[in-house]
């Protein structure tokens, strides 16, 4: 075997100089290519970032950080569904990021935000092998539970916003979507609705949550789901699917939309057939997003702790970075805002 394509020695942490030996590059390459830098070509930067997967190299951040003078850096991922085209625009998206903005700046932190195709997660740790970012922060679980597992399991540095799930082995904060569901399912039960719809993915495991937890309530009270739709978190599919979730039932009087954004589509759409809100149908959402106060009606949701969860994420992933043990699910407390998009008249306000 050649000496410049001859394997490092395993007793010893790979060095960059190592991985230039094995490409055949310089060091300067080696560094260009981890970093994603636009000046080396693509197949130089896939060849030398497969090579760095393949034995597990990564730089040493932190060194590279001191000698730069430049501050750590986390990076926040927001996971991107070609299905579904989820936009950046999604409000509980701007709140989540400006939480997590916030968190990163007062413990000293710059936050590199980054979107990258959820069937690829994986891709997100090569912003940590190439000495982009200390750690990583996800936005949601999305489908990917597998995924994110087996990016734990190789020692990522990795915290997800998302729901407690079995065999889990990467580091989650997120609402109690169970109680979330529960709440919401005792409220319009006590505004008296009875032919209640639930809007939202179930696949999703956070929703899926929020759906058992409804449900549940209602099976106690003897009150069956009429209609219950799978619908992304996009506004024109909510509106579509609440129009034709009425064409096929008319005397919807109950709405449980798992996001406030599908519950704003819905009152659209509730709207363009005629019908009242709160008056014909209650409408609640969920995540009580900064627009959520200020919609016409304003709108009745279950508040997650964003700015709370933002702040209890960095500090798992920066315990993460210092070598503490870490709670592998941190689940926050949710509660009922009740606003005028569910109150029937004379009903006192609540949350």
């Amino acid at each position: 075997m050649s000496r410049r394509t001859a394997p490092p020695d395993p007793r010893k942490r790979m060095q960059m100089a190592d991985l230039a030996r094995l490409a055949g590059v310089s060091a300067s390459t080696v560094s260009r290519a981890l970093a994603g830098s636009p000046l080396i070509s693509e197949d130089t930067r896939e060849r030398i970032q497969t090579l760095a997967r393949q034995f597990n190299y990564t730089v040493n951040s932190v060194a590279t950080d001191l000698r730069s003078g430049v501050k750590r850096t986390i990076a926040v991922v927001v996971p991107y569904e070609p299905g579904t085209r989820q936009s950046f625009a999604d409000p509980f998206l701007h709140g989540m990021i400006g939480a997590l903005a916030d968190a990163l700046t007062e413990r000293g932190y710059e936050m590199l935000l980054s979107r990258i195709d959820a069937e690829r997660l994986d891709a997100a740790a090569s912003l940590v092998d190439g000495g982009r970012a200390a750690g990583l922060i996800l936005i949601g679980q999305w489908r990917h539970h597998d995924q994110l597992n087996a990016m734990a399991e190789r020692g990522l540095p990795l915290v997800v916003w998302g729901a407690k799930l079995p065999r889990q082995q990467y580091c989650t904060v997120g609402g109690d979507n169970l109680q979330g569901g529960r709440l919401v399912a005792e409220h319009l039960i006590v505004q008296h609705r009875r032919r209640l719809v639930f809007l939202g993915d179930t696949g999703l495991p956070e929703v899926a949550q929020r759906f058992r937890g409804f449900t549940a309530v209602l099976k106690e009270h003897g009150v069956e789901l009429q209609l219950r739709a799978n619908v992304p978190f996009l506004v024109e599919s909510g509106r579509q699917t609440m129009a034709a979730l009425l064409d096929e039932q008319p005397d919807i009087d109950g709405v449980f939309a798992s996001s406030d954004l599908l519950a704003m589509a819905a009152i659209g759409a509730l709207r363009e057939r005629g019908r009242r809100v709160p008056e014909d149908v209650a409408v609640v959402g969920y995540d009580d997003v900064e627009l959520s106060r200020h919609f016409n009606p304003p709108l009745t949701t279950v508040s997650q702790p964003i700015h709370e969860g933002g702040a209890a994420m960095v500090e798992q992933l920066l315990a993460q970075l210092a070598g503490e043990a870490v709670t592998r699910a941190r689940v926050l407390d949710t509660r009922l805002v009740e606003r005028e998009s569910s109150r029937a008249a004379g009903s006192p306000a609540h949350g």
